[in-house]
């Protein structure tokens, strides 16, 4: 870009007066300017500009030489006025091409432009087709159409052109901007964005504050992101404002909207997400499985949950109901709820919906999934269903808004995955089953399903296995049913493999369970068919198939890339790939996406099986899952050494044998790290008991990119535990301290400073008895941030200086840099600002060599605090703006939010309280640094803001909720805050 005005984008081909050089193009929704082709035109003195931009927007009706006097100078003309106009037009004539600009009955009329040829035409059009898009439930397609209508304004329309024509023409032109931006607005609500709607709200309600509608737009979206007291702190501050400034009350919509509010309005909650492709007739899924023919007993739990189901769909006006069933696996929790549905079928004559959650496996089904599949079950187009969990839930429930339909939710793992699949609206009911009793599952009615009776437990043997047969032998049959522990899942598979046997009687079935050590081998006749099943497949494999489908079963994770795979295999990816696939097309495999496999659990626990079995030699299965950790760990090294230039952490990583992928940009290096995440963190929990335990402890202090940008935080924390208790049990110092300095990062990123600070300390002795010096100097370094947040800035500065000395013998600049903009900030904190911005400065200049790395960022951070705190506003924004913008392509989503904050701390520095309020609320929305404890400086920030802004009872909303944040963490802030609300409370 070379700086110069943007050039509006035409929007369609017409019929615009062309020559050799392109076509000609107006603007007027900002300077008022003309393009040919791409190239800028001049348009002369103001008052020539205001004479083109008053042609402009006749649309090419002519305008008399009167009235164009009249548009420039208004009543008192100069005495030459006519002449003026005449000049004008004709060096615009000149400037333009022919025939465009004509003389016609003593006027002028700008003519034979075509479709594009002007923005205030262009966005006349884009509006028009956004309200019959949103006429027709096209959300998505009107929000897009009125975000192009709004980018052609480029800054203030008809800017720098005098005369009354213009002055009006820029009132009506801005009016009309702000009533698309607050359509647009509304349908970002109606689609679920209000949590990303807030900060712009802020903003816009700052900067035209007696403008209602955005004020009752704000107030939704806070109400509808969960922050009700700050939605009616809005109204308070909008009626005070409006009977101060004008002497009226709030519009009826905006009083309303606050009645609703203060009475919880379900309507409210939950933002409508019309369908953009209807299907011609309603669908009626009917997906329950079928029921067994043997079912048996339960007639209590048939018969009240029946009434439930009953009652849900034959009473007005009451919410669905939830039955949830609960029990130990193989109780028959599926069995009933089938039952009890199809029972139910003629009650609910919209549909049936099933599911099963997968929840007692080790990768239950998520949500969004499999409200994907409902919408799509009933009768919702592909295109229409949105991506993301909250906008498919809302969309789902407004689909089964007025119909009566069944759900039933089997094998869920916890309230959690059920909440956003349940109906939510009267006549619709759901069945959910789980091992878990959901008692956080509010206003379900809730089941304890136990084992059979013995009298129901004999009965489903005996349908099972034929009436003649039992009553021979009562006594043992009683003898199976308890050994089954009454069980039902027991019970059928005893008595089946007893039915296919007729030679055996009810006394040999009962002899051979009544050996306590053989019973579970006896009842697991399904398993050992299953097993059969594998067999057949496997046997049937090539032995470098075979060998493939061993090793790979034995890697941890959700699945495997077709390069993990070759490092598993020490085969070349093409021939790897050639492997995998065939044992995809044998079904011992799954593709689950373009070059990723993965094994159905089952089917992996039988490769592993054939693994200790099958291998001659054991250390085949430790060299390949050591292939694997120095695969992850080789290229885990080249991304940090991308992303970290002049780091010398990986100079003091273990060795690796094998090589790991090479990238040459930080992008594609990214987008492996963060799709291998899960599989990455898994290999390293899985060789933390292992002798690969160093190396493990290395991958994931090499990945700690994963923690720090909050893509994998909590999986992240938790790998670092176990490493860490691996590392002490195995008495190992070095790996210890290394594995308690990745848990020490996440801890400081999450907020927890005493706990950080506990770990840090243990790292800095593990690396002092290790001699690590690398995590020695990391550990300072932590310790004099947790120092900092403690307020005890002198022991901060030594272990500041402690961390420098050793990053600076080791060579590690970009260490050492670090450590500078930390001491930096210690600095500023004991208020030595002019100090902080010299040491800030400094670690700049030794970064400045190695590139545009990513600590950089956190250097013109530093920096930009600092000179806020020096009252040098404009210089400390340009650095926080650097910042941001490394943070962003790093894809460090939390520095990014946190960056944000601090922004907006210089805005109200600077008295700029609405562009303040707005990065506070940007930075709410992404999310910082420092969890709860870090949300609380924001919400102090923004209610300072909004206070400033005269928006009071919003402030004291935001501190409320700050002073909360801080008490939980026993932060010494929370008096700061009450400080704020006290002349509030006794005004």
């Amino acid at each position: 870009m070379d700086g110069g005005p943007r050039v509006p984008e035409q929007r369609r081909a017409g019929s615009a007066v062309t020559a050799e050089t392109g076509t000609l193009r107006f603007g007027v929704l900002g300077p008022v300017r003309a393009w040919r082709g791409e190239k800028a035109l001049g348009t002369g003195s103001p008052q020539q500009r205001a004479l083109l931009a008053a042609l402009l927007l006749r649309e090419g009706r002519t305008a008399t030489a009167a009235e164009l006097i009249d548009a420039l100078w208004g009543s008192e003309p100069p005495p030459q006025a006519l002449a003026a106009v005449r000049t004008y037009a004709s060096r615009l004539r000149k400037i333009l091409d022919p025939g465009v600009l004509v003389s016609e009955s003593g006027g002028y009329a700008v003519r034979g432009l075509g479709e594009g040829a002007l923005d205030a035409s262009v966005a006349q059009d884009l509006a028009a087709e956004a309200e019959k898009a949103r006429g027709a439930g096209d959300l998505g397609t009107a929000r897009g159409l009125l975000r192009q209508a709004l980018a052609l304004w480029d800054g203030e329309p008809l800017a720098g052109v005098p005369g009354p024509y213009a002055e009006t023409q820029r009132a009506r032109l801005e009016e009309w901007r702000l009533q698309l931006l607050e359509s647009r607005l509304d349908m970002d609500l109606e689609q679920g964005g209000h949590a990303e709607a807030v900060s712009e709200l802020t903003a816009l309600t700052a900067a035209h504050p007696l403008r209602e509608r955005l004020r009752e737009l704000l107030m939704l979206a806070l109400y509808r992101s969960g922050r009700q007291a700050e939605a009616l702190a809005v109204y308070a501050d909008t009626r005070r404002l409006l009977a101060e400034e004008l002497g009226v009350d709030p519009c009826p919509g905006l009083s309303d909207l606050q009645q609703r509010i203060l009475q919880a309005d379900p309507a409210l909650a939950e933002p409508s997400a019309p369908v953009t492709e209807q299907a011609a007739a309603p669908v009626r899924p009917a997906q329950l499985p079928a029921t067994v023919p043997d079912f048996t007993g339960r007639a209590s739990f048939v018969a009240d949950l029946s009434a439930v189901l009953s009652s849900a769909s034959e009473a007005e006006g009451r919410v669905m109901a939830v039955s949830a069933l609960a029990g130990i696996g193989g109780v028959g929790k599926t069995t009933l709820a089938v039952h009890v549905a199809h029972r139910a079928r003629s009650a609910f004559p919209d549909g049936q919906l099933y599911v099963d959650l997968q929840g007692a496996g080790p990768r239950p089904a998520e949500p969004e999934t499999v409200l994907g599949s409902f919408l799509r079950a009933l009768g919702t187009a592909d295109s229409a269903i949105p991506d993301s969990l909250e906008e498919r839930a809302a969309l789902y429930r407004s689909v089964l808004d007025g119909r009566r339909v069944l759900v039933l939710l089997d094998n869920a793992k916890d309230a959690a995955q059920v909440r956003p699949l349940l109906p939510g609206t009267e006549g619709c009911a759901a069945l959910v089953t789980s091992r878990v009793r959901m008692l956080d599952l509010a206003g379900a009615h809730l089941v304890d399903l136990d084992v059979m009776s013995p009298d129901e437990a004999l009965c489903l043997f005996t349908k099972i296995v034929g009436g003649e047969r039992v009553a021979a032998e009562r006594e043992a049959a009683l003898d199976v049913v308890a050994a089954c522990g009454f069980l039902p899942l027991a019970i059928r598979i005893a008595a089946s493999r007893l039915a296919a046997r007729r030679t055996w009687t009810v006394s040999v079935l009962a002899a051979k369970l009544a050996d306590e050590r053989r019973r579970l081998d006896e009842l697991q006749a399904g398993d050992l068919a299953v097993k059969a099943t594998f067999e057949l497949g496997y046997g049937q494999l090539e032995p470098a198939q075979a060998r493939a489908f061993r090793l790979l079963g034995l890697a941890d994770g959700p699945d495997i890339s077709l390069a993990a795979a070759a490092a598993v295999l020490d085969v070349p990816p093409e021939d790897t790939e050639e492997l995998l696939e065939s044992l995809v097309d044998t079904s011992l495999l799954e593709s689950a996406a373009p070059n990723r496999y993965r094994f159905h659990d089952l089917v992996r626990l039988y490769a592993r099986a054939c693994a200790e079995r099958d291998e001659d030699r054991p250390s085949e299965r430790e060299a390949a899952m050591s292939r694997l950790l120095d695969f992850y760990l080789a290229t885990a090294a080249g991304i940090y050494a991308i992303e970290r230039p002049g780091d010398r952490l990986v100079d003091h990583l273990e060795p690796t044998e094998h090589e790991g992928l090479r990238f040459s940009e930080g992008a594609a290096a990214l987008d492996w790290l963060y799709a291998e995440g899960e599989c990455l963190l898994a290999c390293v929990r899985q060789s933390a008991p292992t002798n690969r335990l160093r190396r493990a402890v290395d991958l994931l202090w090499a990945a700690k990119d994963l923690a720090e940008s909050g893509a994998n935080s909590r999986q992240y924390e938790a790998t670092a535990i176990a490493v860490c208790k691996a590392a002490q049990a195995a008495g190992d110092a070095r790996a210890e301290g290394r594995a308690r300095t990745t848990l020490t990062n996440v801890l400081l990123i999450s907020g927890r400073i005493q706990q950080a600070a506990d770990e840090a300390q243990l790292a800095m002795d593990r690396a002092a008895t290790a001699q690590d010096v690398a995590a020695g100097s990391w550990a300072a370094n932590d310790r004099g941030l947790i120092s900092l947040h403690q307020h005890r800035y002198a022991d901060g500065k030594v272990f500041f200086d402690r961390a420098i000395d050793g990053f600076s013998a080791a060579g590690n600049r970009a260490g050492e840099a670090t450590t500078l903009f930390n001491l930096s900030r210690t600095h500023l904190a004991m208020g030595n600002i002019a100090r902080a911005v010299e040491i800030a400065q400094h670690g700049l200049a030794l970064l400045a060599e190695l590139g545009r790395t990513m600590r950089l960022a956190n250097g013109h951070y530093a920096l930009g605090m600092a000179l806020t705190k020096a009252n040098r506003h404009p210089e400390a924004l340009n650095q926080f703006s650097e910042a941001l913008t490394i943070f962003v392509d790093h894809r460090q989503r939390l520095w990014e939010g946190t960056t944000h904050f601090r922004i907006a701390e210089a805005h109200l520095a600077a008295h700029l309280p609405a562009r303040a309020a707005q990065h506070a609320e940007q930075a709410l929305a992404i999310g910082c640094i420092g969890g709860d404890r870090m949300r609380g400086n924001v919400l102090t920030l923004l209610g300072q803001a909004l206070s400033t802004l005269g928006q009071v009872d919003r402030a004291k909303a935001c501190w409320t909720e700050a002073v909360k944040l801080y008490e939980e963490h026993c932060a010494p802030e929370a008096d700061e805050v009450r400080a704020l609300l006290r002349p509030i409370a006794t005004a």
